[in-house]
């Protein structure tokens, strides 16, 4: 399928390659069928989403379009938890695929896709509480937690947040101070703390929250899921967050005093928290290199179409070499680190969750560090080739204008990027000296 496609004229930069008709090892019929089933539905969807972004709001509809179509469900982290989706009367996706034969390029098409708008909050305003806060519910949660609330998750009828973050508390999660104590009737936790830009936080019903149970340190702390719109005005307060970019993305303050939760409410076990998190993070990561990388691709695309019908000097902007050097910059290290995702989206799928999780939490740092690291350059080449239109909020330089805002979006989020890049080097060594320790005892044992 990738030939039929080679003598299509395609702008540099504009699409992955082995969508420029180039070949892949990667890709099969299905991704391909799959990736034009993406497109028709995410660009009929997201029409308007400049639009929305202006204004700091998607519709109402807009979720529950999604939940219809079925386009939640790719969202969630690969592999999808099968026997929960079937429990909950799901079989397939959108073009017929089936749950099982959905595999981490499947996903990888999926982010690529919902990021090909420019725009990081119309993407988030769907799919953040699928991505990140329901995980740990199918993964830990037990069974009458999954019972009660999956079903409803997955088919889009409650929205969503992972509300982790704190005002004092960002990167560094083994210091989150948000208490959550037993009740004198046992039946109870008593929540009381704040938490801190809380994607989709201003609207979701519930939150798979952060608190500590026990005393300090990562062994403290535990996760619950806590309802927010029944306790709006009952110890809750939430405040809306305006950011640098995603402004439709409803970033939130939540300000918790006293807030109830049912004890049947804790996700898995207490002082478990921080492991739950961790395993959690890299598909979050993950999620965001992706998105990051396909805007990268939005941004210098938008700069190689402009420069090419742009006259100065009496000639177009891209015959000056000045101009091509700058391209070329910022083209190698999208095609770079989009060949890295791709590397370590085949590797997800060989490894599985277990081994990825503990093969590649290291490098999925580092890959989502170098998205933002990615964008922006890319980000800033577009907009230093727009020049005077590269600054203005509308007309022809507005997705680049507004790209460029959103940079800081990507690299702080998820992990700043000096603590993922330092996180990621850390990890390699440790799993060096794991195996230099583990085969030298295999040896010892020969002797």
């Amino acid at each position: 399928m990738a030939s039929s496609a080679l003598n299509k004229p395609t702008i540099p930069f504009s699409e992955p390659p082995y969508l420029s008709g180039l070949p892949s090892p990667y890709y099969n019929d299905s991704h391909y069928a799959w990736q034009k089933t993406c497109r028709e539905f995410i660009s009929a969807e997201f029409s308007e989403a400049l639009a929305w972004e202006a204004n700091g709001s998607v519709p109402s509809t807009l979720f529950k379009n999604f939940a219809k179509g079925n386009m939640l469900i790719p969202a969630l982290p690969f592999p999808l938890p099968i026997k929960q989706l079937k429990e909950a009367g799901i079989h397939e996706l959108p073009g017929g695929l089936k749950l099982e034969d959905f595999d981490a390029f499947h996903r990888l098409i999926y982010g690529d896709e919902m990021l090909r708008v420019g725009l990081g909050g119309v993407p988030a305003a769907i799919t953040t509480g699928i991505n990140f806060a329901i995980p740990p519910i199918y993964g830990y949660g037990s069974p009458a937690l999954q019972k009660k609330w999956l079903g409803p998750l997955f088919r889009g009828e409650i929205t969503s947040c992972l509300a982790i973050t704190e005002p004092d508390t960002g990167s560094d999660v083994a210091n989150i101070t948000t208490t959550a104590k037993k009740s004198s009737c046992g039946k109870f936790y008593i929540v009381t703390g704040q938490k801190k830009w809380i994607t989709n936080g201003i609207w979701a019903e519930y939150a798979t929250m952060a608190v500590r149970t026990g005393g300090h340190g990562p062994t403290g702390l535990s996760l619950l899921w806590v309802p927010l719109t029944e306790n709006d005005g009952k110890g809750l307060e939430r405040r809306r967050i305006y950011i640098s970019g995603g402004s439709t993305s409803g970033t939130a303050f939540l300000d918790l005093d006293e807030v109830k939760v049912p004890v049947e409410n804790l996700i898995g076990e207490e002082g478990m928290g921080m492991r739950y998190i961790m395993n959690n993070f890299n598909a979050e990561r993950l999620s965001v290199a992706i998105g990051a990388t396909r805007t990268a691709r939005v941004a210098l695309s938008s700069a190689v179409e402009y420069v090419m019908k742009r006259e100065a000097f009496g000639k177009p902007l891209i015959d000056q070499p000045v101009v091509r050097h700058r391209l070329a910059k910022a083209g190698v290290m999208l095609e770079s680190q989009w060949a890295w995702i791709e590397q370590v989206m085949y590797q997800i799928g060989k490894l599985g969750k277990k081994a990825g999780d503990r093969e590649l939490g290291g490098v999925t740092a580092m890959v989502k560090a170098n998205s933002g690291i990615v964008l922006n350059e890319c980000a800033q080449c577009a907009v230093l080739l727009f020049g005077g239109k590269g600054l203005t909020k509308g007309g022809e330089g507005e997705t680049v204008e507004h790209i460029l805002r959103e940079v800081v979006v990507t690299r702080i989020p998820g992990g700043a990027e000096d603590v993922l890049l330092d996180l990621g080097v850390r990890q390699l060594v440790k799993i060096f000296k794991t195996k230099t320790a583990e085969l030298e005892a295999t040896r010892g044992s020969k002797l």
